[in-house]
């Protein structure tokens, strides 16, 4: 697992969105199946645009759930490539939120999850790597 850091974010910047009163618990809490699934977009927009292809979600693992989310939060997620294979790879994504009256964000959710490249008829497809040529 890749190691966070709780001075800031690290990777690229996928999503940001705010957490609305929709998305809440019955304890007026932002519900953990809301914060995973605005992960998954994020990951999703980050694991399509580096297989220039579709992918779909077929894996999440070692999800960390470190503080609560609040109404009013705004949440942006963060990708990190982890790995890739013949047709899948797997991406580190951490959650960070910015509370109202605060001036650092906080990581509130990290985990790793894999997409496999799909095709037109939703077969996984080999992902083309355009690795960047070696300086000599």
């Amino acid at each position: 697992m890749t190691e966070t850091s709780d001075t800031g974010p690290s990777g690229d910047l996928c999503i940001r969105t705010l957490a609305m009163p929709a998305d809440t618990n019955a304890n007026g809490d932002i519900f953990g199946g809301w914060l995973l699934s605005q992960m998954d977009v994020g990951g999703g927009v980050f694991a399509s645009k580096l297989a220039k292809s579709r992918t779909v979600t077929v894996a999440i693992e070692a999800m960390n759930f470190r503080k609560a989310v609040y109404v009013g939060d705004l949440v942006s997620v963060y990708a990190t490539l982890v790995r890739v294979g013949r047709t899948s790879m797997t991406v580190h994504l951490e959650a960070w939120a910015l509370r109202r009256r605060e001036l650092q964000p906080m990581l509130v959710t990290d985990g790793n999850f894999t997409y496999v490249s799909i095709d037109d008829h939703g077969h996984p497809q080999v992902i083309q790597r355009n690795d960047p040529p070696i300086a000599t």
